[in-house]
């Protein structure tokens, strides 16, 4: 499974960026975002897993400001990002897999200045 992540860029604090993640094949019920920023662990922002025992997941962190959804028809996953922070500037990773994060895509670089 191959994933295309774009949407990333710099924005200043208090503004919005929508980031996307389209799979290759659908032989994925979760995908989710990670992000790394300078110094730090990767840590996951957002999950989301779907069928019979759908669940969705936020970081403490960005809960009320960030949201995943999903387009089945398109097997895109997005990550809407609002009032953002310089905190959240980090590189933003896509991840997918059956249960798990077993793909993962290419980072893109979210940047928010204050």
């Amino acid at each position: 499974v191959q994933l295309q992540a774009s949407g990333g860029g710099l924005v200043q604090a208090g503004g919005s960026l929508r980031l996307s993640c389209t799979a290759s094949e659908r032989t994925v019920n979760t995908m989710g975002w990670f992000r790394q920023a300078p110094g730090k662990e990767r840590e996951l922002v957002a999950a989301l897993k779907w069928g019979s025992t759908g669940v969705t997941q936020y970081a403490d962190s960005v809960k009320g400001r960030f949201t995943i959804s999903r387009d089945n028809a398109r097997l895109t996953v997005y990550l809407q990002m609002n009032s953002l922070q310089p905190e959240d500037t980090a590189v933003y990773y896509c991840a997918a897999g059956w249960g798990a994060f077993d793909y993962w895509g290419r980072g893109t670089l979210v940047t928010v200045s204050s």
